[in-house]
C-alpha cells in the first residue's frame, strides 16, 4: 500500500516521525504510509479492547487517537494524533 486512505476518519495535521522510528522502519524495510493508512482507516493495530473503545471515544469527542504496530517481531511502533488534530507522530514506545 503506497498511499494514504482516500477519505481518512478524521483529520490528521503535519505527519512527523521521530528518528527513532525512522530508522526502524528503514531497518525493516516498512514504509511509514503503511501505518498511517491503517491509523487513519482506524485499524488501531495491537491495542486491548479497552484502548481500541477508548480510540472509538476519541473520534466521537475529539480526544487523542493512539495506534501500536508490530514492525518486526520484537519492535513496536506507535502512532498518536494530537486531540486538537494538528499533528499526528510516529514515534517509538520508549521515545513517548
Amino acid at each position: 500500500m503506497n498511499t494514504l486512505p482516500t477519505i481518512p476518519l478524521f483529520p490528521f495535521g503535519q505527519i512527523v516521525a521521530t528518528p527513532g522510528a525512522l530508522a526502524l522502519l528503514e531497518e525493516a524495510n516498512r514504509s511509514p504510509v503503511e501505518f498511517l493508512s491503517r491509523h487513519l482507516r482506524g485499524d488501531w493495530g495491537d491495542l486491548c479492547d479497552e484502548d481500541k473503545a477508548e480510540n472509538e471515544l476519541s473520534l466521537k469527542h475529539d480526544f487523542r487517537l493512539m495506534s501500536n504496530y508490530a514492525v518486526t517481531e520484537t519492535r513496536k511502533l506507535w502512532v498518536i494524533t494530537e486531540a486538537d488534530r494538528s499533528l499526528t507522530t510516529l514515534l517509538l514506545p520508549e521515545e513517548y
